[in-house]
């Protein structure tokens, strides 16, 4: 079973494999349909496309919930048995941005109960490069029955990090860039900012110049610098909308530092209730 990383040479070994599926995660904030568009013209052989805002996220509620809010446990339940997962497959994740998309829909698996599930390292860039196979057939899946046992534990609430800011044991990491955490340049939320007493943690820190995650003894020092000695599994990662915040959850459990807890509303749901603190 791959539950963290795979190269692409393993993932293309496997393409022909019925217990592996491929799901295709490219998306663009500011063009929500544009990656669909490239995936029906070219994908790797067999992927199906999942789409951050239909597929990952409930629907937004302005002024109440994050911009990519957690969809129901039922709802993920029937989407991930329409898309041909159960027990017995290995899914394979990856997007063209570093990962940072694909770790959403590794994050969620994963805390459905799913453990086999891993992201192409270098993904769709990475493939290209390296002229493996593609496509531009869409696939229809046959449904399965996907059974979800939630790891309740595994997500934090605003309120409960309202509780801890001043606890040492709970290290709030933020995976947005160093800028927008520093409050300068944000483009997308109304209040610019962030957690008191978070730490600036950019998933882009996690990959090297092209685009592969470092090396596992690298992201193990980085995050246990971090962590200053605070247990892995009370850290909490948060971003803008509770994506790319799943790219520090991959990295800490892909450097066997275990899993650790996303806060899914994020930044942008933090913001809503004036009475929070920002800094």
């Amino acid at each position: 079973m791959h539950s963290s990383l795979i190269s692409t040479q393993i993932a293309q070994d496997h393409l022909d494999n019925p217990k592996w599926r491929f799901f295709d995660c490219r998306y663009e904030l500011t063009a929500p349909e544009k990656k669909k568009a490239e995936f029906a013209v070219s994908h790797i052989p067999g992927a199906l496309y999942v789409h951050m805002n239909q597929d990952l996220a409930a629907t937004h509620v302005p002024g109440k919930t994050g911009r990519h809010p957690l969809p129901s446990v039922d709802d993920m339940a029937r989407k991930f048995s329409a898309m041909g997962i159960d027990k017995s497959i290995q899914v394979v994740v990856y997007d063209d941005a570093g990962g940072s998309h694909a770790a959403r829909f590794w994050w969620m698996l994963r805390w459905l109960g799913h453990d086999a599930v891993a992201v192409i390292d270098g993904g769709w860039s990475m493939w290209g490069k390296e002229e493996r196979p593609v496509s531009s057939e869409l696939l229809i899946p046959e449904a399965k029955k996907f059974i979800a046992s939630p790891r309740l534990s595994w997500t934090v609430t605003a309120d409960e990090i309202l509780k801890d800011l001043n606890n040492p044991e709970t290290c709030v990491l933020d995976a947005r860039s160093a800028q927008r955490f520093r409050g300068e340049n944000e483009k997308f939320d109304p209040v610019a900012g962030h957690i008191p007493g978070a730490h600036s943690a950019p998933f882009t820190d996690n990959l090297d110049e092209n685009g592969n995650w470092k090396s596992r003894s690298e992201l193990r020092q980085k995050f246990e610098n971090l962590l200053d000695g605070s247990p892995a599994e009370e850290a909490v990662s948060y971003c803008g909308s509770g994506i790319t915040a799943c790219h520090n959850i991959l990295t800490m459990y892909h450097a066997g530092l275990g899993d650790s807890r996303l806060y899914p509303g994020s930044w942008s749901e933090w913001i809503t209730d004036p009475d929070r603190p920002v800094e």
